[in-house]
């Protein structure tokens, strides 16, 4: 009885802390920002931030040396400048001297403190720390040696040149967080997050609600001197049904939703990525550009003899038409991915005849490989989760009149991404988000180096002439000549059919129309300290 007295005492304190209607709050629901996340948040610490959902919760808690801004320029951040040596391996970055770590209580008391460069140094250890197995670890690779030179400067040195490191450092596996915090609260840290951000921690029930208050002492002011941010909370809800999510963002109870589902995308949208009449005087929708590419990708280590050919890996290929599934199953949501793996959005973008619908060549190489190995009946087995099932029903309808017949596994997401990750699934469904706004980002995964499970090589695709061109770009400092060489490693990736790029996806924003200043940028990062929300009338 104790017990659940105790967590009816945490719900009904998450629900006063949101509400409009608590007297004793210092603000009301106009200063609260609230969204829901379907797939929950299992980690706020920034080291194992390795998918949107916890990026965009530790983006409002953290900050490290360096920001992305809308346009992908790197801007300060803790670090107000750095100079960078002339063989571009030595990066030394000042600091700020006003940051301060969140409130919070250690042992009995309020502390708070200054952040110096050795909160780096300690950070950026933690994050390679063998014991600690941070999700991050990779972004640190080309990492030689870091140090404190004196408490406001922080010198890193490269093991080679990397062009693309200062948007690396971007990444919130590279935020900066208290040692002794760390210290005092060991694995629970996790959901006892103390950073430097616009908004601090203040209350998590797991699956049922995520509440950050504003920090007033955060250091980043707007262009008139105002200290950000603007909202006093944000409130994250896990509502695990997008259909349920679209009705409480209908009926205003969320401030805003991204993305379309096959849910209620009809509702929504007209055929050509339109806001339907119904919902334009009642709420916004922005889009652009996304830096994130929808595929399947085929294991090359699989038991299966089908995945083995390149000729059956080809007829998936040319076997359906990117254009109309794009066109009916998401509402001209996302760009046809008729090129190459590297999307449009990046200068490296490879604007090379890729797989078009081509389905008398798909049966042909159906029929050439039934010629040659006997198996008269050919079949192979996509996986996916429920969001992504319309996209592969329509591909199983269309590769099958080839004569190649196609199954479809559904799997909950997180026993798809762990069954991927093993080597378990012949033909997975997956998406490929840049980290950092460099094209290196889509090829490292083909590195045969970075077989999964210890790397994001899931397809085990291997190459001794592609990994000779990835180590030689990686040193190119010239835009030009390593972007040239990006597009022959794209080029080789598409020539093994060893994925199936399905389309180019964008960012799509709904927000209620009281919401302003919230952006959008390739990468889908949210960020709200420059959010306001405007009373309603």
């Amino acid at each position: 009885m104790v017990l659940k007295n105790k967590y009816w005492l945490i719900v009904i304190g998450c629900f006063l802390v949101v509400s409009c209607k608590n007297k004793t709050s210092k603000y009301n629901d106009n200063q609260v920002f609230r969204f829901n996340e379907h797939a929950n948040i299992t980690t706020l610490d920034p080291a194992f931030a390795k998918d949107l959902r916890t990026i965009w919760a530790t983006n409002q808690l953290f900050n490290g040396l360096v920001q992305l801004d809308d346009r992908l320029e790197v801007q300060p951040d803790i670090a107000t400048s750095w100079e960078i040596s002339e063989d571009g391996k030595t990066y030394a970055f000042n600091l700020r001297k006003d940051v301060k770590f969140h409130k919070h209580i250690l042992f009995g008391k309020d502390s708070t403190r200054t952040v110096i460069a050795n909160d780096f140094v300690y950070s950026f250890n933690r994050l390679i720390d063998s014991d600690i197995a941070a999700s991050g670890k990779w972004v640190l690779d080309f990492v030689d040696t870091f140090e404190a030179k004196n408490d406001s400067t922080f010198v890193i040195n490269l093991k080679q040149s990397f062009p693309p490191f200062l948007s690396l450092l971007s990444m919130k596996y590279c935020s900066v967080v208290p040692k002794e915090a760390v210290d005092y609260f060991g694995s629970t840290f996790r959901a006892n997050p103390i950073g430097t951000g616009p908004f601090q921690f203040k209350l998590w029930v797991e699956n049922t609600k995520l509440v950050f208050r504003k920090n007033i002492e955060y250091f980043e002011k707007d262009e008139k001197g105002n200290r950000l941010p603007y909202l006093e909370a944000v409130a994250i809800t896990f509502l695990p049904d997008k259909q349920s999510e679209f009705l409480q963002f209908i009926q205003g109870n969320l401030d805003f939703m991204s993305s379309i589902d096959a849910s209620y995308k009809d509702d929504l949208l007209t055929t050509d990525a339109k806001l339907k009449q119904a919902h334009k005087e009642k709420i916004n929708m922005v889009s652009g550009p996304y830096l994130n590419t929808e595929y399947l990708g085929i294991y090359l280590d699989a038991a299966e003899k089908e995945v083995n050919s390149i000729k059956i890996r080809k007829a998936l290929n040319y076997g359906f038409d990117r254009v109309k599934m794009i066109q009916y199953l998401r509402n001209g949501i996302g760009t046809p991915a008729v090129n190459g793996f590297i999307p449009k959005g990046l200068p490296s973008f490879n604007n090379m005849k890729g797989y078009t619908y081509q389905p008398e060549k798909a049966k042909q190489l159906v029929q050439e490989y039934i010629q040659e190995t006997g198996n008269t009946n050919p079949s192979i087995t996509i996986s996916t989760n429920s969001q992504y099932l319309d996209l592969c029903e329509y591909i199983q309808r269309e590769v099958g009149k080839t004569g190649l017949e196609v199954k479809i596994d559904v799997l909950p997401p997180s026993t798809l991404r762990q069954t991927k990750v093993n080597g378990k699934l012949s033909i997975f469904r997956g998406s490929w988000v840049a980290d950092y706004p460099d094209a290196e980002n889509y090829l490292f995964i083909f590195h045969s180096k970075n077989f999964s499970p210890n790397g994001p090589n899931y397809t085990h695709y291997s190459s001794k002439q592609f990994d000779r061109m990835y180590e030689e770009s990686i040193q190119i400092t010239d835009n030009l000549k390593r972007r040239a060489l990006y597009q022959k490693m794209d080029s080789l990736v598409m020539e093994s059919s060893v994925i199936v790029p399905l389309y180019y996806d964008e960012v799509v924003r709904f927000t209620q129309k009281n919401v302003s200043g919230l952006g959008i940028n390739p990468t889908n990062l949210l960020t709200l300290k420059r959010v306001k929300k405007a009373k309603i009338k």
